[in-house]
């Protein structure tokens, strides 16, 4: 990077300094509706299972929700692509005012679905088509409001400024999480007949909202000084991909940080919320409740952690989120289970329940179109034994022995669900988490750990990758490696999780993914990753 263009940087800049509440406040609120309706089919999954998957065994249809969550995920790459070429040549501000819009239609629409109950196998297909649109129209926006943002902010307040977009994500899932909330109180035992349509259907509300404000906004200044000089790209996704200079660094920032960010914010944010109402039974009511608490306690800590990336650096910060999570993701699961069903944590302690059966007898039971049966002595356990929420471990037998269930000291051989039923309750398992035992302060400060965590990775990201980047191919180039990472690294986090726990009956078994992720992110991070903080934007 040369220096002979920071006088001019410095005075765009200056010009626009007046204006950066103003770009902050529009690209963020905007932003935080579009995470909204991102977000509203995490916190919706277990309803949107029996509504659309009807047709296949509960564990399946589970999977299946979360699959068509991660559907949304899947294509979010693409929609970098096409929204990334536009954006670096048209402009930033109108290509994420056509994102926004194409996300809320696509999300007013699903109030509107039938279910499977009326058009059958045509509610999934819909359904799964309209979170793909999602997945396009967030796969551009993110891009460009960071790099919007980035564009306006003063020299040495990258990381502040942009850090207020990295928030929009937690902000959107606490709006999502209080509306259902909401729906849920005013609806009661209607709310999964047709309450759970309400928080789709408002979303046109905040789609007229977002609208009228990015109409105000004025294109990026770094934007209209590359296009006067002439530099524009013409060809955006051959400059940015085709040549390896440049792919180089969209690499080393998939592989060292976004891959790594992304799990820790789907762990902290989503991941965590499926642990605690499908692994160890909490109401689901005072899961979000908890959450939403941790949520609102943990979202300054992005402003704070991108604030400080202008400070000491954004490498260090980020390295140190990633080492944390690595270090101390399973502590914190395992003190959850403690703090949240302390009976089922005792019970699988002193009694725990070992599935011993010849391992060609034991399907993993998935079931993609509905058809298969699961009648096998074993199958039949491990049913039961995940309907009920029961840790169990998985043993191997010789060869044509028949299953034989461990709960403490008590044997029991075949399926005989009444047996089980006695043996589990014996044992001290409950079928749900007591209320009066949770204790709401250590779960809410293990959570807000996992959020403080995510918040190193996330905080100081955009700044990070708007500073990776030329300006001619910006939008383009940051684009794809963010949305894969979190598109795909972290998007089917609680889908490869869920499954992992379903296929081994260990609880704790699914957090060797993210475990592994932000390992491995750490190590390329170290050695590949440089420092951005001092770099102009404005002259490349």
């Amino acid at each position: 990077m040369s220096d002979h263009a920071q006088p001019l940087g410095s005075a765009i800049n200056a010009s626009t300094g007046n204006d950066s509440k103003k770009v902050i406040f529009a690209s963020s609120l905007g932003t935080v509706f579009e995470w909204y309706d991102f977000f509203l089919y995490g916190a919706l999954a277990a309803v949107i299972s029996k509504q659309f998957f009807a047709g296949v065994n509960d564990t399946t249809a589970f999977i299946f929700a979360l699959m068509a969550f991660a559907a949304g995920f899947v294509v979010r790459p693409f929609g970098a692509l096409v929204f990334g070429r536009l954006g670096d040549m048209i402009g930033r501000k109108y290509t994420f005012l056509v994102t926004i819009i194409l996300m809320g239609v696509a999300t007013f629409c699903v109030g509107l679905l039938p279910n499977y109950a009326s058009i059958g196998i045509a509610a999934p297909i819909i359904l799964i088509v309209l979170r793909m649109l999602q997945g396009l129209a967030l796969g551009g926006e993110y891009g460009g409001a960071a790099t919007y943002v980035a564009e306006h902010a003063p020299v040495g307040k990258r990381g502040f400024h942009t850090s207020w977009i990295q928030s929009t994500a937690t902000i959107g899932l606490l709006l999502s999480l209080l509306v259902v909330l909401a729906c849920r109180y005013f609806t009661g035992d209607q709310f999964e007949v047709w309450g759970w349509r309400i928080p789709f259907l408002f979303s046109i509300v905040l789609l007229g909202i977002s609208t009228w404000i990015r109409m105000s906004l004025h294109e990026s200044p770094a934007f209209l000084k590359m296009k006067e000089e002439g530099k524009a790209s013409k060809a955006p996704i051959r400059e940015s991909f085709g040549k390896w200079e440049n792919l180089k660094v969209v690499l080393i920032a998939l592989f060292s940080i976004n891959g790594g960010q992304a799990v820790t914010f789907y762990a902290a944010q989503f991941y965590v919320l499926f642990f605690l109402t499908q692994f160890l039974r909490m109401d689901p009511a005072l899961a979000n409740m908890l959450l939403i608490i941790s949520v609102v306690i943990g979202a300054p800590f992005f402003i704070l952690f991108g604030w400080l990336s202008d400070k000491i650096g954004r490498k260090p910060v980020l390295m140190l989120g990633l080492l944390l999570a690595t270090a101390l993701y399973f502590p914190i699961f395992k003190g959850l289970a403690h703090y949240t069903n302390p009976a089922m944590d005792q019970a699988s302690r002193q009694a725990p329940i070992i599935v011993l059966a010849d391992p060609a007898t034991c399907t993993f039971q998935f079931d993609p179109v509905g058809k298969a049966r699961f009648d096998s002595p074993c199958d039949k356990v491990k049913t039961f034994l995940v309907k009920q929420g029961l840790p169990y471990t998985s043993a191997a037998a010789p060869a044509g022995s028949p299953v034989q269930v461990s709960v403490g000291d008590v044997r029991i051989d075949g399926f005989d669900e009444a047996a089980l039923r006695g043996a589990v309750t014996l044992a001290g398992y409950p079928s749900s988490a007591d209320a009066a035992q949770v204790n709401k302060v250590m779960v809410v400060a293990l959570i807000v750990l996992l959020i403080l965590i995510a918040a190193m990775c996330y905080g100081p990201l955009a700044a990070l990758m708007v500073e990776l980047f030329p300006t001619r191919i910006r939008y383009t180039s940051m684009s794809l490696p963010y949305h894969i990472g979190n598109g795909w690294f972290g998007g089917f986090l609680p889908t490869v999780s869920f499954a992992l726990v379903v296929y081994t009956g260990d609880i704790f078994y699914g957090l060797w993914y993210p475990v592994v992720v932000t390992g491995v992110s750490l190590i390329i991070g170290l050695f590949c990753l440089k420092e951005t903080r001092h770099v102009d934007i404005d002259s490349n």
